[in-house]
């Protein structure tokens, strides 16, 4: 009894320096593996927190970029529009009159100055110059505006007065003003939108010069932010600073003053690359913090806009999550010494088990049925183990033939995913190549007029005629531009969001006026529409509803029926039911393809592609009928062209 206890304790002490071993040399190989996939995961997170903030940032620099966009559109409207005016009236008091109006008319202009030529009114010496200025604002909350005519000075001299009439034409300056003849101080730093006056004998008789403060300016874009610190600044043509948080740099230093070209090679390729016109976005240091840089110009001026976003704030979260991975790696750690243990105990106790297990799989012979047995030697306890190993095999290969077949089949809907994606992708570009096709087309037309109406010698060889086309024709154009911008901001999330709050705001329709009102406006679309209107309702006949977007559903299907029919045989009627009032707009046009009215009411699908149009008009008015408690609907049985009933409730 002794020997036997003598004999079995060295094999006892074997197997367990053998786990040991074994168990160290799995740890060898798992260990590393488990860092080096945490370590990839921590760097993807950081890729990937670095590639949304730049998208982040340059939607923020993109709707800016908007914003000072339509600044500067306003302030040049405002004076190409009433420039003519200083020619037609040339004399202080409507000179005067004149830049006030200008300034009232308009918020976003803060400052207007017309400023003669020499010795244009001898009364009042070589110089003179009338300027209005926005000066805060009235008890009232109005706003109140300044005007005087301005003390002489040599302001012939001045950026904003000598560009423009050097060149010739309408130009925009930035400059630091530091004349205050009006005892009032716009803030110093001015965009100004000059442009040179020439009479009806080609003699420049003066400049208009607008101004936008940019103080105020920096003000209004810097207050959407996508990380705290992050801030914006704008340079001109030369790397002047002309808005940026510190104000010790506006008009003072350039993007490349103070710095080696050698230890700033980033920076001065952001200043190339903003200074020459060109949008992108690189990651540039200042200061010593790492930043990401989004910049794009202005369009029509010789300023670039930036975004600057510090690592520290994109990369703040990512930087926290070491305090979750450090623990993380030793909870791993013991996990993975536990379960190594634990496996390697198992694999070893059966060893002998194991051995046959690992004949049999190699004989090919996994079907083999071992049966049990009541023997109670080593031997019986050896066959009846392995019985219940190989049992417990087959249930496991079933298990991974199981699992083999849901993977396959996970398989198939991820294919199924990715080529929906695919296809989702492919209809995202058709839609914004489609949408810049339909803008670009209105707008070349809009600038090529401009630029013709721009052109005061060739405007006075045109006859009134041709220049009435020429209006209408811009006029045509911004409406439809107008309508193509009112349908994205409708079908977006924006402005779903806003149909659903204004849904609310119900009020009484008169419904033979709302129809005549359409009916108008398809004639100005089309002036040689022809409708014929029935209504089987009274004139005084109301519903309880939103006008706003009836109105715009009954637009569309009226536009719809005079695009795609001849326009002669259209017929709107207006009839009731017992609970429902219903608008029926009918053409006889070639109609609907069978194949193509299940889409007819999706969003951005459109029958022929190179059709004009974005695809929202239909979807739009049938969403905003369902808003008001009612239906858009295609009647399928009418076959000589397209009938389209907009039905709402009664109550």
């Amino acid at each position: 009894m002794e020997n036997q206890q003598e004999r079995r304790l060295p094999m006892i002490n074997i197997h367990k320096s053998f786990s040991t071993k074994l168990s160290i040399g799995i740890m060898l190989l798992a260990v590393p593996i488990f860092c080096i996939s945490l370590a990839a995961l921590f760097l993807q997170s950081r890729y990937i927190i670095r590639r949304e903030a730049v998208g982040r940032a340059n939607s923020v620099l993109s709707t800016t970029t908007q914003r000072v966009c339509r600044y500067v559109n306003t302030i040049e409207t405002a004076t190409n529009v009433n420039s003519w005016l200083i020619v037609e009236h040339l004399d202080p008091d409507s000179l005067l009159d004149l830049s006030y109006s200008i300034v009232r008319l308009n918020p976003h202009i803060d400052g207007c100055s017309i400023s003669t030529e020499p010795d244009i009114f001898p009364k009042y010496g070589r110089y003179f110059s009338v300027y209005s200025i926005r000066n805060g604002k009235t008890a009232n909350g109005r706003d109140s505006i300044k005007s005087a005519v301005e003390e002489q000075y040599e302001y012939f001299t001045k950026i904003w007065y000598k560009s423009p009439h050097d060149l010739g034409k309408a130009c925009w300056t930035d400059f630091y003003d530091d004349i205050d003849t009006l005892k009032v101080v716009l803030s110093g730093l001015i965009a100004s939108y000059s442009k040179p006056i020439y009479d009806n004998t080609g003699r420049m008789v003066a400049v208009i010069s607008t101004d936008l403060s940019l103080s105020r300016l920096s003000k209004d874009i810097t207050k959407d932010k996508p990380y705290p610190n992050s801030y914006f600044m704008m340079v001109n043509k030369e790397g002047n600073f002309i808005i940026h948080p510190d104000s010790t740099k506006l008009f003072n230093k350039t993007i490349f003053s103070g710095l080696n070209p050698n230890n700033h090679s980033d920076i001065f390729a952001l200043g190339h690359e903003m200074t020459t016109g060109i949008n992108g976005c690189m990651n540039v240091t200042f200061d010593g913090e790492p930043c990401i840089v989004c910049y794009q110009p202005i369009p029509g001026t010789f300023w670039s806009l930036a975004i600057v976003c510090p690592n520290s704030d994109i990369l703040k979260e990512y930087y926290e999550q070491t305090y979750i991975i450090i623990p993380l790696l030793i909870m791993g750690f013991f996990i993975i010494l536990l379960l190594c243990h634990r496996t390697v105990n198992h694999a070893i106790l059966p060893l002998n088990q194991l051995l046959e297990k690992t004949q049999s799989i190699a004989a090919g012979n996994m079907e083999i049925h071992i049966p049990t047995t009541k023997r109670e030697d080593v031997v019986g306890r050896l066959q009846n183990s392995f019985a219940m190993m190989l049992q417990s095999l087959n249930f496991h290969m079933g298990s991974v033939r199981y699992s083999t077949e849901q993977t396959k089949l996970h398989n198939e809907e991820l294919r199924q995913a990715t080529k929906l994606a695919k296809e989702a992708d492919r209809q995202k570009r058709t839609f914004i190549q489609n949408v810049t096709h339909q803008i670009r087309t209105p707008l070349n037309i809009i600038m090529g007029f401009v630029q013709i109406l721009s052109d005061k010698t060739q405007i006075k060889l045109l006859p009134k005629e041709e220049l009435k086309n020429i209006t209408d024709t811009m006029e045509y154009n911004s409406r439809l531009l107008t309508r193509m911008v009112l349908m994205l901001f409708d079908s977006s999330d924006l402005g779903y969001s806003e149909e659903l709050l204004t849904s609310n705001q119900i009020t009484y329709i008169v419904c033979n006026d709302m129809a005549r009102e359409v009916i108008n406006y398809g004639k100005k679309h089309f002036p040689n529409l022809s409708i014929n209107f029935h209504s089987d309702v009274a004139d005084d006949f109301c519903i309880h509803s939103n006008g706003l977007y009836i109105m715009r559903s009954l637009r569309e299907l009226v536009y719809n029926s005079a695009k795609y029919s001849d326009g002669k045989h259209v017929t709107f009627r207006i009839t009731t039911t017992d609970t429902t009032v219903r608008f029926i707009i009918e053409d006889k046009g070639k109609g609907i393809p069978k194949a193509n009215r299940e889409h007819i009411f999706d969003f951005f699908i459109k029958v022929d592609d190179l059709s004009e149009g974005l695809g929202l008009g239909l979807p739009l008015a049938k969403r905003h009928a369902q808003s008001l408690g009612g239906d858009l609907i295609f009647d399928e049985d009418y076959h000589d062209g397209c009938r389209f009933i907009f039905e709402l409730p009664l109550t």
